[in-house]
């Protein structure tokens, strides 16, 4: 077996106490756990029918602790073509967390092989059991991601849960969520998911907070300015205008967070590519699924002008933005509401 294992921090031994959220893919996304099903069409009932494959592997699951006491279970999802679950190690690990899943995948092989041969009967017929002794039913590079951050582990808890509910969501309004290319605004392509038609809005403001703003009320006492912008963002978009920003400095999410519950439209500007399997943040997705929002990503995959322009495609390990990716993000928030409101 090839070594393809991949993690998030090269060089961490990945032994110590902590919650890590871990997703499991089945080769080619082939629906071998399970099935949507979406009572009266309405995603907040979906959930996902177990196959008899998909309930092997959630009971291997549940027993993990008997491997590993140092594990405990606090969440899973099953999903038609992967498999999310979110573990806290209790204790440092000898093996490290790469062992811990790497067990489970070799473990869960057995049911693959199962799962085989009731499909293909022919093969015990045949003598030819050996051939599959090994059926791997995901993929050999599986998604970990430390829960670092305080508020991660609910946020996280609360996207696993709603898995179903998200995809459900995706089939049953496709449009918003599929990538539109080459959306060109003020001579720029992006890559687009959301209502395209936010776009006609009459007025349109960057959300950029300044630095000296910030200076000033933390190291001055003086938060006179910047409590000021804030506001006259939320007015703004109590008035119509559409708010245009990546959004990236802890203000600015602030500013994100009281636009998204008043239901404002919004344009984000994305500091990565899209993914095939793209879905966004939860708030995010719900203001998508709602026509209020518009995703925009210069990072086009396979885009002759993003080679020309040395952006990039999408990254799966992409977890920080620079300086510079933010000083172009607002460059191009600027951009976009300069020639919008013309």
């Amino acid at each position: 077996m090839s070594e393809q294992w991949h993690w998030q921090e090269p060089g961490k031994a990945w032994r110590g106490v902590g919650i890590y959220h871990v997703t499991l893919v089945v080769p080619s996304r082939e629906p071998l756990l399970g099935e949507l099903v979406i009572p009266d069409n309405d995603p907040t009932q979906a959930y996902v029918k177990r196959t008899e494959l998909g309930e092997s592997l959630v009971d291997d699951l549940m027993h993990l602790y008997q491997y590993y006491p140092e594990i405990r279970l606090l969440q899973f999802c099953v999903m038609p073509d992967h498999l999310h679950f979110i573990l806290h190690v209790t204790q440092n690990i000898p093996t490290g967390i790469k062992a811990v899943v790497r067990g489970y995948w070799q473990g869960v092989k057995k049911h693959g092989r199962h799962y085989t041969l009731s499909i293909n009967p022919n093969l015990i017929r045949n003598n030819q059991q050996s051939e599959i002794s090994a059926f791997p039913i995901f993929t050999e590079v599986p998604f970990i991601r430390p829960l670092s951050h305080r508020g991660q582990l609910d946020v996280m808890m609360q996207y696993v849960k709603l898995n179903p509910q998200r995809l459900a969501t995706k089939r049953l309004m496709p449009g918003f969520f599929r990538v539109q290319h080459d959306v060109e605004i003020a001579g720029r392509n992006y890559d687009a998911i959301g209502n395209i038609k936010i776009l006609q809005a009459p007025n349109f403001a960057p959300v950029h907070v300044r630095s000296i703003w910030v200076d000033d009320a933390e190291r001055h006492g003086d938060d006179t300015k910047l409590r000021e912008y804030k506001n006259g963002c939320i007015h703004a978009a109590r008035e119509g205008t559409v708010m245009v920003s990546p959004f990236i400095s802890p203000h600015e999410k602030a500013v994100l967070d009281y636009l998204l519950s008043e239901h404002h439209s919004i344009i984000y500007i994305a500091d990565n590519g899209f993914g095939e399997y793209y879905k966004p943040a939860s708030a995010l997705f719900d203001a998508v699924a709602d026509g209020r929002m518009l995703i925009l990503s210069p990072w086009q995959s396979g885009s002759p002008q993003a080679s020309r322009s040395g952006v990039r495609e999408h990254d799966p390990d992409k977890r920080h933005v620079t300086r510079t990716e933010c000083v172009a993000m607002n460059t191009m928030a600027e951009e976009i509401c300069n020639e919008l409101t013309k």
